[in-house]
């Protein structure tokens, strides 16, 4: 069958709309950068979105983005979106989907893109529909502006810790404190507080075919080892669920036994396993 790469138009995105509401939660971020794009009124086009079609059917994607995101990609389609990368170079801070497209993407396109900074090989994927056993922390809430200057930093260090870099490096800091608060204006940040400082956060960061995918999760190190998360999580999951999203999912590195074993406890199973790639 004759096939072809290129960017998607109004057709094809409704075509990988389809796609990804086959695998909520698998495709969560994919959504809702579909779902921004469905409701921007600039957008002549969809250039962030590349397709792989077979006689003018899309059977895989890629978002080329901050994230590159292969989309139910075949070999034969990862070898094709692999050659435009090589010619593009890189312009992403990391790739990141299933184990198997997120890393043999990464190996075709490796030798030209030279060496990346750290490779996540297994993050397993975690998420539930139903409100956990445990017992709520009721002093979990949303985050409101007046929590602003104690949250931006504890977002800070946890961001540090997590990916290795920090988030306002290269003057990245008033972008990265909008990014917090319009997390804030939007119900989207959790917090815990005591005596005016953070003891737990996390944040919802993608929303898509009702799915809230939960990033960020925080506790203050001076409050660990107490068993914060487990109930503080709770709550975040039932507050979600009531006013967001039916379904709660998070992926984690496979080597924090920690706070997977703090998931389980709040009841997410493992569903998928990612990889990332990050520069």
């Amino acid at each position: 069958m004759a096939h072809e790469v290129r960017a998607l138009d109004g057709r094809s995105i409704d075509q990988l709309r389809l796609m990804v509401e086959r695998e909520p939660i698998r495709f969560c971020y994919v959504s809702a950068r579909l779902a921004s794009a469905h409701h921007s009124f600039f957008r002549n086009g969809y250039g962030d979105f590349l397709g792989y079609f077979d006689d003018g059917h899309l059977k895989s994607a890629l978002l080329l983005g901050a994230n590159v995101v292969p989309i139910n990609t075949s070999s034969v389609a990862r070898q094709e979106f692999a050659e435009i990368l090589r010619r593009q170079g890189r312009r992403c801070s990391s790739i990141v989907g299933t184990r198997v497209e997120a890393l043999d993407l990464w190996n075709l396109i490796s030798p030209s893109w030279g060496a990346a900074r750290e490779i996540r090989e297994s993050q397993p994927v975690m998420a539930m529909n139903a409100r956990s056993l445990l017992p709520v922390d009721d002093d979990v809430r949303y985050a409101t502006l007046s929590d602003l200057d104690a949250l931006f930093p504890a977002c800070v260090d946890m961001f540090t810790q997590e990916v290795g870099v920090s988030p306002i490096a290269h003057g990245g800091g008033p972008a990265y404190r909008n990014r917090i608060s319009e997390l804030i204006t939007s119900r989207r940040a959790f917090v815990r507080t005591h005596n005016g400082e953070i003891v737990f956060k996390a944040e919802i960061g993608s929303v898509g075919n009702g799915v809230a995918q939960v990033q960020g999760v925080w506790v203050n190190p001076a409050y660990r080892g107490q068993g914060i998360a487990a109930s503080a999580m709770a709550s975040v999951v039932a507050r979600t669920m009531d006013d967001i999203a039916s379904t709660v999912s998070l992926y984690v590195n496979e080597f924090n036994e920690p706070a997977i074993a703090t998931y389980k406890r709040v009841g997410f199973e493992v569903v998928d396993t990612f990889a990332t790639v990050l520069f």
